[in-house]
């Protein structure tokens, strides 16, 4: 049978990326998204590379829509190999104590409410069909502290925790669970934060060491790495991806 992908966020940017990176390895891919725009035009990009894909749009902080896209997969691949956990919103970037509680919940229902969901079900048909592969999207704030990012940096905090105890109670079943921590990447999220925040992108493109932004593409190559590769050893792991930036805090 062939293998099957589930790819959150994939209507742009990392997810996308990953979507078409996955396709030309022969990997059939569940596209989800809230952007319907975007996550067609994956699926038109996956399809010409000769693998099967469905769009599925979903609003991650909706347990029910998860387990919709969950059960969606199932029905049209049979299965669910591998997962890249990616759905995210980055906030306006104003300090703590000047954002609003709404963006607050926001923020912590996309990228930690939907991730764990995204884990629950995915990994409930992992584990019935005998294992399977999943890389949850942290961040260079799920490993450092960062100024402007509080919420964002405290929900990948909670990623990186996320994937460490998923291994201590499921890696004995055939579950592999991996972070990937990108630094500042030419995301459209990054360009939209950058473009609020043009300090920002000066303070972390000076303060990377390979003094540039990584690319969805880069990132794409280690998640395809992860989810699909031999090296069934790995696992727990939270690796970064950022030129060397976090390395220098």
């Amino acid at each position: 049978m062939d293998k099957a992908a589930i790819i959150t966020g994939a209507g742009s940017g990392l997810g996308q990326a990953a979507a078409i990176r996955l396709a030309k390895e022969g990997v059939n891919i569940s596209v989800v998204d809230v952007n319907e725009q975007g996550g067609k035009e994956t699926v038109d990009m996956v399809k010409e590379l000769g693998v099967d894909s469905i769009f599925i749009k979903a609003d991650v902080s909706k347990p029910e829509e998860v387990k919709n896209y969950v059960d969606k997969t199932v029905e049209h691949f049979g299965t669910i190999d591998y997962f890249f956990n990616n759905a995210g919103i980055s906030g306006s970037g104003k300090f703590f104590l000047d954002t609003a509680i709404e963006e607050i919940n926001s923020i912590v229902g996309i990228n930690l409410m939907g991730a764990l969901y995204g884990v629950h079900y995915v990994a409930e048909v992992m584990l019935k069909n005998g294992g399977g592969s999943i890389v949850n999207t942290a961040s260079s704030a799920g490993v450092i502290g960062q100024d402007s990012v509080v919420t964002y940096a405290a929900t990948k905090h909670g990623i990186v925790g996320l994937t460490k105890s998923m291994v201590a109670e499921y890696a004995k079943d055939g579950l592999r669970v991996n972070t990937i921590a990108p630094g500042p990447t030419e995301t459209p999220m990054v360009k939209e934060f950058y473009e609020a925040n043009p300090k920002m992108k000066e303070n972390a493109t000076s303060g990377i060491p390979q003094k540039r932004l990584g690319t969805p593409e880069e990132v794409a190559e280690l998640v395809t790495f992860l989810l699909t590769s031999k090296a069934q050893y790995i696992n727990g792991e939270v690796i970064r991806i950022d030129g060397g930036f976090t390395n220098t805090k």
